[in-house]
C-alpha cells in the first residue's frame, strides 16, 4: 500500500514528494523513478536503500522474494516536470507519458514513473497533494479531506480498491459540487473541476452524469466508488479514470460532447476501471463500453441512427488495408486509427451480433452476472464467454473462436436464387458463398414480396450452402444483411467512400491542385494532420493513382480536374 504526499508549484514547474510502500506479500517487486528527480533519502525498514540506474536512467530499486516478512520502503524525491504544451493535438497527447506542469494546468500520468512506482501487480493508496493558493488538484480516489485557503490548497485522497497506477491532475480550477443518491441508496459526490472560462457549464454536465448514473445502475448494477469528477484539461485529453474523467477544454465546449462522450467515460467506471480487463488476452472493456455506451445512444434515436452507426463501422474497416487489423484478443489500446477499429468498432459488433443471438433479456442476465462476479478482479475474455454461456445454455465456442482469434471478415454473397411455386405460396432455394475458412454465422436474408418484406435467418456453416425458404408470395428480391447485423466485408457499391479511407491507408497518395507555394504549404498540412504521417505527394498532372487519394484544391479546381480525367463530379 502506498502512502504519498507531493507538493507542486505550478510556476516553478517544481515536484517534491515522500512515499512510504507497506509491502505484505513475498514476492519480488521493483519500483522505478522517472530519471529527471533526484532521490535524496530511500531506506527500507530503516535501513539505506539506494536505487540502481538502469539503461532509460531511471531509479530503479529491485526488491527481492528473500524478504520473507511485511517491509516498509520510504523515498523521497525532488525535481522539475516538464513545461506544459498547449500546442499538442490529441494524438500526440495519447502518445506521450511525460508529468508536465504550468499554471493551466498539471498532469502527472501513471506511466511518467513521477512516483516510485511499483512495475506489475495491484495496490491501495492514499495520496495527499499540496498546491499554491488558487490552484486545485486530485487522484482518483475518494476524497477524505480538504483544505482551500489564502496560503494554499491541501487534499487527501484514498483508493482502497485494487488500482493499476496513480494519475495527478491540477489546474486553476473553479469546483462545483453535487450530491447524488445510488440506487441502492449511497451517498455519491459529483464534483467539476472546471478551469473559470467554462465553469459556467457545470450544472449541464453534472445533470447528464446522474441520467447516465440512471442508466447504468439499472442496466448493470449500483456504481463501485463513492465519488465521479469531470476535469478539465488545458490540452485535448480524453482520459477515463476510476472515479473521474479528464477531458479537455475545448472538448467540453463541443455541445454535443454531454450526449456522447461523457457517457463513455462515466460507463468506463464499471468496464475497464472496475472490472479490470486482461492486456494479456485482449482489452474487451473498450468494445463492451462502445456498445453500451456510443452504440446505445443510437439505438435511442432509432433504427435508422443504429444502423447507420453499424454501416459507419463496416465502412471504416473496408478502408484498412491488408495487415492492418489484428485480433481481437491482441488489442490493448488505442495507438492509432486502425487499432480503433478493431478494438472499439469491431468489439462493439461482437457484442451486438451475441445480443442477436442469445436474446436481449440473456444478454442483460449476462452482463449484470459479470458484474456481480468480477467486481475488482482482472478479466479475461474467457470469463465473459463462461457467464454468456451460463446465463444463456448455450456452447458460444465457435463464436467466440472465430470473433476473438481470426483477423478480417467474413465476405458473404447470395450467389444464386431459384423460385418455386408450392402449395401453399412460393419456395425460395438461396444459395449463400463465403470465403474460407468459412465462419459460423446466422445471416438475415430479407425477401421482399408484393405483401411485404419477410426476414430469414440462415445458419450458414459452410462456404457454400442451399436454403429452402417458404414465402407467402411471389418473391421480388431477396437481399442479404440489409440492416448490417453482422460484421463483415461490405459488397462493392454498398457504401460510398469516405474520408478514413486516406486517413489509415499508407499507401494513400495526396494531389495538391494550386500552384502558389503558400496554399501548397498549407494543403501539406492539412495532409499530414489527416493522414497522421508525411504525405505521398503526387503531381496533379499524374493520371489517376490506383491507391486511394486525397485530392486538395478549391472547388473550381477540383472540378476540372475530375472533368479532365472523366470522373463522375464531386457531390454537392
Amino acid at each position: 500500500d502506498y502512502d504519498i504526499q507531493v507538493r507542486i508549484d505550478p510556476e516553478t514547474r517544481l515536484l517534491e514528494g515522500k512515499s512510504i510502500i507497506r509491502f505484505n506479500k513475498t514476492r519480488d517487486h521493483v519500483l522505478k523513478l522517472a530519471a529527471q528527480f533526484e532521490v535524496t533519502h530511500a531506506v527500507i525498514d530503516d535501513i539505506p536503500f539506494e536505487p540502481e540506474t538502469v539503461e532509460d536512467q531511471s531509479h530503479v530499486w529491485q526488491i527481492p522474494y528473500a524478504i520473507l516478512r511485511p517491509y516498509q520502503v520510504e523515498i523521497h524525491w525532488r525535481g522539475k516536470l516538464h513545461a506544459l504544451d498547449e500546442t499538442l493535438d490529441h494524438e500526440q497527447t495519447l502518445g506521450r507519458p511525460v508529468a508536465v506542469s504550468g499554471m493551466a494546468g498539471t498532469f502527472l500520468p501513471d506511466a511518467s514513473n513521477w512516483y516510485p512506482r511499483i512495475t506489475s501487480g495491484l495496490f491501495h493508496y492514499t495520496v495527499q497533494i499540496e498546491l499554491p493558493s488558487g490552484q486545485r488538484g486530485l487522484v482518483a480516489g475518494r476524497l477524505i479531506d480538504e483544505q482551500d485557503t489564502d496560503a494554499g490548497y491541501q487534499a487527501r485522497f484514498a483508493f482502497m480498491h485494487p488500482a493499476e497506477g496513480i494519475d495527478l491532475m491540477a489546474g486553476p480550477y473553479v469546483i462545483t459540487s453535487e450530491n447524488y443518491t445510488g440506487i441502492q441508496g449511497a451517498p455519491i459526490q459529483l464534483r467539476t473541476y472546471f478551469h473559470p472560462q467554462i465553469s459556467a457549464l457545470a450544472g449541464d454536465y453534472l445533470a447528464a452524469v446522474k441520467r447516465y448514473f440512471k442508466l447504468y445502475e439499472a442496466w448493470i448494477g449500483a456504481y463501485p466508488f463513492s465519488e465521479f469528477s469531470i476535469v478539465s484539461s488545458p490540452t485535448p485529453t480524453g482520459f477515463g479514470m476510476p472515479t473521474l474523467t479528464y477531458l479537455g477544454i475545448n472538448v467540453l465546449q463541443l455541445p454535443f460532447i454531454k450526449d456522447t462522450s461523457l457517457g463513455h467515460e462515466v460507463l468506463h467506471n464499471w468496464w475497464g476501471n472496475a472490472v479490470y480487463p486482461d492486456y494479456r488476452s485482449g482489452n474487451w472493456s473498450e468494445g463492451l463500453t462502445t456498445f453500451m455506451a456510443d452504440y446505445t445512444y443510437k439505438e435511442q434515436e432509432g433504427e435508422d441512427a443504429a444502423r447507420e452507426m453499424r454501416l459507419s463501422w463496416l465502412r471504416d474497416f473496408a478502408a484498412l488495408e491488408p495487415g492492418q487489423d489484428e485480433p481481437l484478443a491482441a488489442f490493448t489500446s488505442r495507438t492509432h486509427g486502425a487499432s480503433k477499429i478493431t478494438g472499439y468498432h469491431k468489439s462493439a459488433m461482437l457484442f451486438f451480433m451475441l445480443r442477436d443471438l442469445i436474446g436481449e433479456d440473456m444478454f442483460n442476465r449476462a452482463i449484470q452476472g459479470i458484474w456481480g462476479m468480477q467486481r475488482f478482479k482482472v478479466t479475461a475474455w474467457p470469463h465473459l464467454q463462461s457467464a454468456f454461456e451460463i446465463i444463456s445454455t448455450r456452447d458460444l465456442q465457435a463464436f467466440f473462436d472465430q470473433w476473438l482469434h481470426r483477423t478480417g471478415a467474413p465476405d458473404l454473397a447470395i450467389t444464386d436464387v431459384k423460385q418455386e411455386a408450392a402449395e401453399s405460396g412460393y419456395r425460395l432455394h438461396i444459395t449463400l458463398t463465403q470465403s474460407e475458412p468459412p465462419y459460423q454465422l446466422r445471416v438475415p436474408v430479407a425477401v421482399q414480396t408484393a405483401s411485404g418484406e419477410e426476414t430469414h435467418l440462415l445458419d450458414v456453416q459452410h462456404a457454400e450452402q442451399t436454403f429452402v425458404v417458404a414465402v407467402n408470395d411471389k418473391a421480388q428480391s431477396v437481399i442479404l444483411d440489409p440492416d448490417i447485423r453482422l460484421f463483415r466485408h461490405l459488397a462493392p457499391g454498398e457504401a460510398p467512400p469516405i474520408l478514413r479511407e486516406v486517413m489509415v491507408n499508407p499507401a494513400a497518395a495526396t494531389i495538391v491542385l494550386p500552384d502558389d507555394d503558400a496554399t501548397k504549404q498549407i494543403a501539406a498540412t492539412l495532409a499530414e494532420k489527416l493522414q497522421r504521417r508525411t504525405p505521398q505527394m503526387l503531381a496533379a498532372n499524374q493520371s489517376v493513382p490506383a491507391v486511394p487519394a486525397l485530392i486538395i484544391g478549391l472547388h473550381h479546381e477540383i472540378d476540372a480536374w475530375l472533368e479532365a480525367r472523366g470522373l463522375p463530379a464531386k457531390p454537392d
